[in-house]
C-alpha cells in the first residue's frame, strides 16, 4: 500500500452538474480526486465504473487504494432523475431508478467502507434532495429514492460512528444541471409547455427567485468532507433556497 500523501476524495457521476462541481471543488482544495461515472468528464481522474455494476465499483475502489492508500471522503452523487406518478411508473423504470440512485449509493459505501475502517477515519456524503422532506407531483420513483438515501445517511452514521467515520446527506433544492434541464425537457415534450415558460416558473417558485447553482451544492459538499463539520454526522444538510421552509 502507497504511503499517505495526499487526501483522497472519490465522486460517483462527476462528469456533468453537482457532480462535476464537487470534483472541481475537493481538486482546488487540494484532494486527490477521483470521477466514477459512466463517461468521462472535464475534470478529476477517470475511472469507468457504472454504479449498477458491482465489479466495477470493486475494481475502481481496488484502484484508489493501490494507487493512493486511502479514502478519505466518499462523495455519492450518480443518480437518474424519472417524472411520472406511481401509476405510470412501471416495475421496470422503479427498478431502474433504484438500482442507479440508491443501490448504487449502497454498492459504493459498502465497498468503500473497509478502507475507511482500516485507517480510521472517513467521510461519506451522499447527494439526496429536497424531495427526502417534501412530496413533489409526478416524482414518485424519484421521490422514493431521495428519501432512502436520506434514510441510509442517517442509519450509517450511527453504525459507523465508533470508526470515525461521519456520514451525511446534502439535500439541494432545485438546482440548474444538465439533469434538470433534461426533465424540464421530457416535461415539455409530454405536455406541450413552454420550456422558457416552464424554467421562469421553477425560479420564481423559489423564495429567493432562482434556481440554485452547482458550485454552491459543492461548497457545503466540501464543507462536510473537510475537518471543520466533525462534530455534524447522521445530519440531512437543506439547500434549496429556502422551498422547503414553506
Amino acid at each position: 500500500m502507497p504511503p499517505q500523501t495526499t487526501a483522497v476524495c472519490v465522486v460517483s457521476g462527476g462528469s456533468a452538474g453537482i457532480g462535476l462541481a464537487c470534483v472541481e471543488k475537493f481538486i482546488a482544495a487540494g484532494f486527490r480526486t477521483y470521477n466514477l461515472d459512466i463517461q468521462a468528464g472535464p475534470a478529476g481522474e477517470f475511472i469507468p465504473c457504472d454504479m449498477q455494476d458491482v465489479a466495477q465499483i470493486q475494481a475502481a475502489l481496488a484502484k484508489i487504494e493501490q494507487d493512493s492508500g486511502r479514502l478519505d471522503c466518499l462523495v455519492c452523487n450518480a443518480g437518474i432523475h424519472y417524472s411520472a406518478s406511481i401509476e405510470d411508473t412501471s416495475e421496470a423504470m422503479l427498478d431502474k431508478v433504484l438500482d442507479i440512485n440508491v443501490k448504487g449509493a449502497f454498492r459504493l459505501i459498502r465497498h468503500g467502507l473497509p478502507l475507511m475502517k482500516a485507517q480510521g477515519e472517513g467521510r461519506i456524503i451522499l447527494l439526496s434532495s429536497d424531495q427526502a422532506l417534501v412530496g413533489k407531483r409526478n416524482s414518485f420513483a424519484y421521490n422514493l429514492s431521495k428519501a432512502a438515501l436520506a434514510s441510509m445517511a442517517r442509519t450509517t452514521a450511527l453504525d459507523y460512528a465508533r470508526y470515525g467515520i461521519r456520514v451525511n446527506a446534502v439535500c439541494p433544492g432545485t438546482v440548474e444541471t444538465p439533469l434538470y434541464h433534461q426533465a424540464i425537457e421530457q416535461y415539455c415534450l409530454r405536455s406541450g409547455a413552454d420550456k422558457a415558460q416552464v424554467h421562469a416558473e421553477e425560479a420564481a417558485a423559489q423564495p429567493v427567485g432562482r434556481l440554485g447553482r452547482p458550485q454552491e451544492v459543492a461548497e457545503l459538499v466540501y464543507f462536510l468532507g473537510s475537518g471543520k463539520a466533525d462534530f455534524i454526522t447522521g445530519s440531512l444538510q437543506v439547500i434549496d433556497g429556502g422551498f422547503t421552509a414553506q
